[in-house]
């Protein structure tokens, strides 16, 4: 049985977007690519057209993995989510209480993180930590390091990805 993985509407467009560009624009090139090596000559001797021909063979399992991750993915239902908890595409702001800093984070699944952006997938520490917390609590947080981190949750607020 297949696992599901749950993916957010911004998820699955970048998703199905990439499995079109890999199957109407590198899947053409590659075609292109041996049509020329062949044309050079001997094949059995051809490192270029070998080279080639195991590129579109990586290409063409990429694009099968993909398409394998679209059909066992499911959008999650933003209307289904308890909005007073930290929770799955919950924007969290936290407060430090050893630093007093402040911080905030997007909870999203596991491939659509991006530090830069304030997105961190729901596997982290920090994540786990934070999940099912309400305004005003305390989330105590276990690094990989052993380390503790409290965070005091200052606010909630939903946003449907």
């Amino acid at each position: 049985m297949e696992k599901f993985e749950y993916i957010t509407k911004e998820g699955l467009k970048k998703l199905q977007k990439e499995i079109k560009r890999l199957e109407n624009i590198e899947r053409p090139k590659i075609s292109m690519q041996i049509a020329e090596a062949r044309d050079k000559g001997d094949l059995s001797e051809n490192a270029e057209y070998d080279a080639i021909k195991e590129a579109q063979n990586m290409l063409e399992i990429n694009i099968s993995k993909l398409k394998k991750k679209l059909y066992n993915t499911r959008i999650i239902d933003g209307k289904k989510i308890d909005k007073t908890r930290v929770s799955i595409l919950s924007t969290v702001k936290v407060k430090n209480l050893l630093f007093k800093d402040e911080k905030i984070y997007t909870l999203v699944p596991e491939g659509e993180a991006d530090l830069k952006s304030g997105k961190i997938s729901i596997n982290t520490p920090i994540s786990i930590g934070l999940l099912g917390k309400q305004v005003g609590q305390i989330a105590n947080i276990k690094l990989p390091n052993k380390m503790i981190i409290n965070y005091k949750i200052l606010e909630i607020t939903f946003n449907e990805i």
